[in-house]
């Protein structure tokens, strides 16, 4: 079971907050550092000191890190054209040395585009396939061909397609919980299935949906990967448990029911049910990101007994 950090930055935090985590990411030994792609808080936080862009955040990170995978949960689809897309992910590949993965998603949250001026269009999910076959596209061409598509959104003629990722071929994340339109376009592009904020029993159907989807598509569902993001709130003891979550606005009990919350054994009971459901990695959505203690204990007392 792989444990990945996934952070909430437009939540409020700089760059140099990021980079802290993502160095204790690394230095304590978690698989990778993953971030959302938003510009407006949400609740009833104020934001500040104001968003970060993710793809410029990872750009950073890249060269200020040396092991741990880098990402998004998810990169929206209405904020970026898929061929400049194509190129920001390519570079921060090389940047990072072969080390970026991308998830890709339609966008939903509509007050941010209204904050920010970005168009929010009423049909997101025939666009994202677009974008999904342009990125792995242009990715997948030789160098020295070019690349042309032309669809209902956008049209592409005689691309470069350049420049190319470090890797050979850069990790797509789709994720969701659509019951038929998701998981076929899962079966199609990705190589990591990921549901967020699931319980264990709607994880175990939606991951059958997807392989179900992968067959149909000729596919091997044991190609992808298959995992889920949940909010993470360890604590030693009962009272360390509920000073976490009330740091970030949340109650101990309902944390235990709607994520991973508790002491570490009771962490580590559910991410084997989770494991049981069929879940092969875990990103733990990690609110307060001052509290470094927090990771350390969920290092050597959780990653430690799953690995």
């Amino acid at each position: 079971m792989d444990l990945r950090i996934f952070t909430e930055p437009q939540q409020g935090a700089t760059y140099d907050t990021l980079l802290t985590v993502a160095k204790a990411t690394e230095d304590l030994g978690f698989d990778a550092f993953f971030r959302s792609d938003h510009y407006l808080s949400m609740g009833s936080g104020d934001g500040m000191p104001g968003p970060t862009d993710a793809w410029i955040t990872l750009a950073g990170l890249a060269r200020e890190t040396r092991r741990i995978r880098l990402g998004t949960l998810m990169t929206a689809g209405t904020f970026r054209l898929p061929g400049v897309l194509a190129i920001q992910v390519a570079q921060v590949d090389q940047m990072s040395g072969g080390r970026v993965e991308l998830g890709l998603g339609a966008g939903w949250f509509e007050e941010e585009h209204k904050a920010y001026g970005i168009p929010f269009p009423k049909e997101k999910f025939a666009r994202l396939e677009e974008q999904l076959e342009i990125v792995t596209g242009l990715w997948a061409t030789e160098v020295g061909k070019t690349y042309d598509f032309h669809g209902s959104y956008y049209d592409l003629t005689k691309s470069p397609a350049l420049p190319k990722p470090a890797q050979s071929k850069v990790p797509v994340l789709i994720g969701g919980h659509g019951a038929k339109r998701t998981p076929r376009l899962a079966a199609r592009y990705a190589d990591e299935f990921n549901i967020p904020f699931a319980s264990v029993e709607d994880s175990a159907a939606q991951f059958q949906r997807v392989r179900d989807a992968a067959r149909e598509a000729g596919r091997d569902p044991g190609d992808l990967v298959y995992s889920n993001a949940l909010v993470v709130c360890v604590g030693r003891d009962d009272a360390e448990v509920a000073r976490r979550a009330a740091a970030i606005g949340r109650e101990a009990d309902e944390l235990r029911e709607n994520g991973l919350a508790g002491s570490p054994a009771e962490v580590v009971d559910k991410i084997g049910r989770y494991a049981e459901a069929g879940s092969q990695r875990v990103y733990l959505q990690v609110l307060d990101l001052s509290d470094l203690d927090h990771l350390e204990l969920i290092s050597s007392q959780v990653q430690s007994q799953l690995s």
